[in-house]
């Protein structure tokens, strides 16, 4: 088959950053940052879980657990570039995620304003374990913040970030002062299908709101397993968020696992905000008794909830998320959301974290 960099150069990917003079900075070290990843300056690879809960809960959260997703690190420099050098332990490649998402990281500046996007750092269409690319800053000269995004579906085993020798390095901006984000569930809460890993859901919600967060999604093996749910109530968080009925494998496991999951949490964490969300692809699903069926089982949970005198639980329907001109055009398979359909989705459940966390009851 034909290469496309054979037709269009401009598509070359390098692997390296040439004979530019480099001062490398491994990011478990201060004054970097790292977020929403298992003890990232101990382990000896990033991962979102400790292994013998990730063992205990099945062979594929186990290894899923080890891809990157939601994995952030800030820092500030005035560097006139930021270089990445990365290798890793795997690369996942499926159909249905670009390979900036599988294993490239892109970068934010992070100000008084805001996130905004800078640049996507590339694997090359052949990488297999490492690579490293360079970035020319066109910002203001001067001291910024800046987050780098980790991939999606990919187990990153080093990183390092290279800035001009000389150069100032610190402490990159703090999100507000607010535990975590706690999100389980699918594929769609793991990011599958988003072109790049700025673009999944929760560093959306991340952005607008200026939280933390950890995301849980584990794609196709998110079954509620009650391992990890005793794992998940003991994590420090300021709201839980629980999407996973896209994995139930029938509504009568959703109506068994769904609301015993919510006890668990409730035990440990009182007063948290929990949010209940049902699947978002209502418009292009094919079998729409099951899918109501399914909603049917999370509306329960959260009635009940409310039944034993629970006021920070809240439901969000997922039918409501693409209800608009452009409800066709928010996945890329008619099940997973692309980057219109994550959105669409951070922006509606940042507009329900928020008033949650404005309107907690005591």
């Amino acid at each position: 088959m034909e290469n496309y960099n054979n037709l269009d150069k401009n598509m070359i990917v390098s692997d390296t950053i040439g004979d530019v003079e480099v001062q490398w900075h491994d990011v478990r070290k201060a004054p970097f940052a790292i977020y929403g990843l298992y003890r990232p300056q101990t382990e000896s690879w990033f991962h979102r879980l400790p292994m013998d809960v990730a063992a205990a809960t099945s062979e594929a959260v186990e290894r899923l657990s080890q891809e990157s997703a939601g994995g952030r690190v800030r820092f500030a420099t005035d560097s006139p570039f930021i270089a990445i050098r990365a290798t890793y332990r795997a690369v996942g490649r499926c159909s249905h995620v670009t390979l900036v998402s599988t294993a490239g990281f892109d970068l934010y500046m992070d100000d008084t304003f805001g996130s905004r996007y800078l640049k996507e750092f590339r694997m090359p269409v052949d990488m297999t374990d490492r690579y490293e690319q360079i970035f020319q800053m066109r910002n203001t000269p001067g001291m910024h913040s800046y987050t780098i995004n980790f991939p999606v579906h990919a187990v990153v085993e080093t990183l390092e970030v290279g800035l001009a020798p000389g150069s100032q390095l610190g402490e990159g901006r703090k999100y507000r002062d607010y535990l975590p984000i706690v999100f389980y569930g699918s594929s769609i809460v793991h990011g599958t299908a988003a072109s790049r890993p700025g673009y999944i859901y929760e560093n959306y919600i991340a952005r607008m709101l200026d939280m933390d967060y950890l995301n849980l999604g584990f794609s196709g093996n998110a079954k509620g397993e009650q391992v990890l749910s005793d794992y998940m109530a003991t994590l420090p968080m300021s709201v839980f968020v629980c999407d996973y009925d896209h994995n139930a494998p029938s509504v009568e496991h959703l109506a068994a696992t769904h609301y015993p999951i919510y006890e668990t949490i409730r035990a440990k964490n009182p007063d948290v905000p929990y949010i209940m969300i049902s699947r978002p692809n209502f418009f292009t699903f094919l079998d729409i008794d099951y899918l109501l069926n399914m909603r049917d089982v999370i509306m329960r949970s959260y009635l009940k909830a409310r039944e034993t005198g629970d006021r920070n639980v809240y439901f969000i329907d997922g039918t409501s998320f693409f209800a608009d001109s452009h409800v066709y055009d928010c996945t890329m398979d008619h099940i997973h959301p692309n980057d219109t359909g994550f959105m669409k989705m951070g922006e509606s459940i940042a507009v329900v974290i928020r008033y949650a966390l404005e309107h907690m009851a005591k």
